[in-house]
């Protein structure tokens, strides 16, 4: 099951072969990401350790998810070898800044090792310019990782698969059914274009006692020593059953219907006073202000900004203590607290998406 879900998978993003593993959630599919590059560059440092290898950098950007900066410090890689890159006005990393910055690290001695990309980033849900940053990877030899534990599910629909274009050009791609397609959790896959067995090469310890060579049945079947676990839950048998029961025209209706619904939202929170949007959606995550109605036009007023940060808490506690919703806020850089609304459900509607405006509205008039 494991190995048919996979193939799949990978035919979704563009290899007609390649290997993969199931992983205990999108942050260890992206250290062992991380720790492949690395592996492949430098096999010698499985047994010599870091003593067998020069400084390391990692790009990624400020928006990429926070596994990225655990990783590297997991991994000995270290969190100040981690090199921010630019993003331009929605949140996407730019190619020519990461250009840059390979460049200079290259010139300070250190040896560029991997860039992670993010195919629908946590807060802004974004997606970076593949294509473009593949461009700089192959330039600079540097292992291409795509983070699209959020946003990968989007290649099952043919109306929206172009935002991860490029994404064959790729060496790995993380991608997590558990949130997208709501697999149950934890349901995570690690991608990768190799057909070197480098995912074995690098992970594997040869356990003679679970990994015998000289069974009765194809060796090849027990892909444990791929991993860095050695207990493992049957997590593709979660995606297979579901795939099964809906076909994959079921799952591209699915997403389909997510964008429908992000679309009918933002569109009646532009027809209502107090609702501000901080940047029009590229995905399912709507990110926006309420202003309560003693606040309006009154922006210029020194304690604004205090005032509105605390809108969104006071809302988001009065919905749990009432019971009738759960949204999520936070800040982002200069932005105070605002609500982030993520679409995804199946079993939610255009009347829940009205609800959910009338029930911030009701719950936060009165601020």
């Amino acid at each position: 099951m494991e190995t048919e879900v996979l193939r799949s998978l990978r035919q979704l993003v563009g290899w007609t072969e390649g290997d993969g593993i199931f992983c205990p959630g999108g942050s260890t599919s992206n250290m062992f990401a991380m720790n492949l590059a690395r592996y492949r560059l430098f096999p010698e440092v499985k047994s010599q350790g870091l003593w067998a290898v020069p400084r390391l950098t990692i790009f990624t950007s400020a928006e990429s998810h926070y596994s990225v900066k655990k990783g590297a410090a997991f991994l000995g890689i270290g969190t100040d070898n981690i090199i921010v890159v630019k993003v331009d006005e929605g949140g996407r990393i730019i190619p020519e800044d990461l250009d840059e910055k390979i460049k200079l690290t290259k010139s300070q001695g250190a040896v560029p090792l991997l860039v992670s990309c993010t195919s629908g980033t946590t807060v802004r849900g974004a997606f970076d310019p593949l294509d473009r940053i593949a461009d700089v990877c192959e330039k600079h030899n540097v292992w291409m990782h795509v983070d699209a534990a959020w946003g990968g599910s989007v290649l099952f629909s043919e109306q929206h698969r172009h935002l991860m274009k490029g994404v064959a050009r790729a060496n790995s791609v993380a991608w997590n059914p558990h949130k997208m397609l709501m697999a149950g959790l934890q349901c995570s896959a690690l991608l990768l274009q190799d057909t070197t067995n480098l995912l074995k090469k690098c992970h594997s310890a040869n356990a003679t006692y679970l990994f015998q060579q000289d069974k009765f049945y194809d060796v090849n079947l027990d892909v444990g020593d791929k991993t860095v676990q050695c207990s493992r839950k049957v997590d593709c048998l979660k995606l297979w059953l579901m795939w099964k029961a809906v076909g994959s025209i079921g799952l591209a209706e699915r997403v389909d219907k997510a964008f429908n619904l992000v679309r009918h939202l933002v569109e009646q929170m532009k027809k209502r006073e107090g609702f501000h949007l901080l940047w029009e959606p590229e995905f399912l995550n709507v990110c926006f202000w309420f202003i309560p109605p003693s606040m309006r036009g009154k922006e210029g007023n020194a304690d604004y900004q205090d005032r509105l940060a605390n809108v969104a808490p006071v809302i988001k506690e009065r919905m749990i203590k009432q019971g009738t919703m759960m949204v999520g806020y936070q800040p982002l850089g200069d932005k105070v607290n605002f609500f982030r609304m993520i679409v995804l459900s199946t079993l939610v509607s255009k009347e829940d998406m009205d609800f959910s405006l009338d029930e911030i509205e009701r719950l936060g008039n009165d601020l």
